[in-house]
């Protein structure tokens, strides 16, 4: 696998990537739902407010995994985005190239400066790239979340994950309560 930065014209196949993933997972339901996120994601939100990187097949360039970042806003000042969504085609699942991509990711966000990344799912995935569970006590979420323990967060510089007070905000594209 190699990993790289997508390309606005990757954004078609990002989307199918995201509906195909979760419709398998998830049903066709779920699958257009994050599909339409996906594309949003990469068409509405600024630029400087976006990560977006892909794991394409050596041998014939098929995207095999996808995971975006976009920013997320405290009242104090610090630098930070949240890992939401991330796809792993269904055969290319229980390879590795999902880790892969998002420590691919991480680094990528480390070496420009962001001091924080969040994600929202399964701790017991993302424990295994650095993530830990925050309460929402300590940083709150920019939605009531549905699964509270799955409110997760990492620092990218060598200080701990601060305590944040006061309320969050994320991309409009994200900030829907369905997703939370």
């Amino acid at each position: 696998m190699e990993f790289f930065a997508y390309q606005q014209s990757d954004i078609p196949e990002i989307q199918a990537l995201f509906h195909q993933t979760f419709a398998d997972s998830e049903g066709e339901a779920e699958g257009k739902i994050i599909g339409e996120l996906a594309a949003e994601l990469l068409t509405r939100t600024p630029q400087e407010d976006l990560y977006c990187f892909v794991a394409k097949n050596e041998n014939n360039k098929e995207l095999a995994a996808c995971i975006i970042f976009s920013r997320i806003q405290f009242e104090q000042p610090v630098t930070a985005f949240i890992l939401s969504p991330v796809a792993v085609l269904t055969p290319y699942q229980g390879q590795g190239i999902g880790q892969k991509l998002i420590r691919f990711g991480l680094d990528k966000l480390r070496q420009d400066g962001v001091e924080l990344a969040f994600t929202y799912g399964d701790p017991s995935f993302y424990y295994q790239v650095g993530f830990e569970q925050i309460p929402e006590t300590h940083i709150k979420a920019p939605q009531p979340l549905s699964y509270p323990i799955g409110w997760l967060a990492q620092s990218l510089t060598e200080a701990a994950v601060p305590h944040i007070p006061g309320k969050s905000s994320c991309v409009p594209a994200l900030n829907n309560a369905e997703y939370w």
